[in-house]
């Protein structure tokens, strides 16, 4: 069992849990404003260069996770495309194309912003986003698609599949309670505004 399993970290998959997915033939297109657009197998995710963030995942639902993040930043990726300079937001696509969500470029490009594959050294599973996922701390954590195929560079904003239901365009994390998963769900205050750290 994961280390997200094992702290009972809550699962959930808006638009219904994908099921097994094929890890080792996963591909991610990057498309829209840049150069190069292409796509990523697995092992070509796994030959660019890794990054490893500290840092927490909170769900607008209130309740927040720690650990060890290991990806690709998004900084990364949007260099390898060439990023043209007209894109101000990236859209993520999750398996099956009914969820997206979109981060301003300025978020995008920020130090913990990553598409990640494993948490506290282990693989991430179909559960909790595998086998990549985006991990954006600074914002609440339906901006952090998960199963990620799709990443377009995009000129102009569209709101996402929680967006289209009333959930905040900027993902603003908001100041109150949050349960910490990581101390068995013990309640604590946050101050909202950006990255959650306790």
């Amino acid at each position: 069992m994961d280390k997200l399993a094992q702290m009972d970290t809550p699962v959930f998959w808006a638009e219904g849990h994908p099921g097994k997915l094929d890890r080792e033939n996963w591909t991610i297109e990057v498309t829209g404003a840049c150069e190069r657009p292409r796509s990523f197998s697995w092992d070509e995710l796994l030959a660019l260069p890794q990054t490893e963030a500290d840092g927490r995942l909170t769900s607008v639902t209130r309740w927040s996770v720690r650990g060890v993040w290991k990806g690709v930043s998004l900084s990364t990726l949007l260099a390898e495309v060439g990023m043209k300079p007209s894109c101000k937001f990236i859209r993520f696509w999750s398996v099956g194309l009914v969820y997206d969500t979109s981060i301003p470029l300025a978020t995008a490009l920020r130090e913990k912003s990553l598409l990640v594959h494993s948490f506290d050294g282990a693989y991430l599973t179909e559960d909790y986003g595998g086998p990549v996922r985006a991990f954006i701390p600074y914002l609440w954590g339906y901006k952090s698609a998960k199963s990620v195929v799709k990443v377009e560079l995009m000129e102009y904003y569209v709101p996402g599949y929680w967006e289209q239901r009333g959930y905040t365009d900027s993902g603003e994390i908001e100041a109150g309670p949050v349960r910490d998963i990581n101390a068995g769900g013990e309640i604590k205050a946050i101050p909202g505004g950006d990255e959650v750290k306790f």
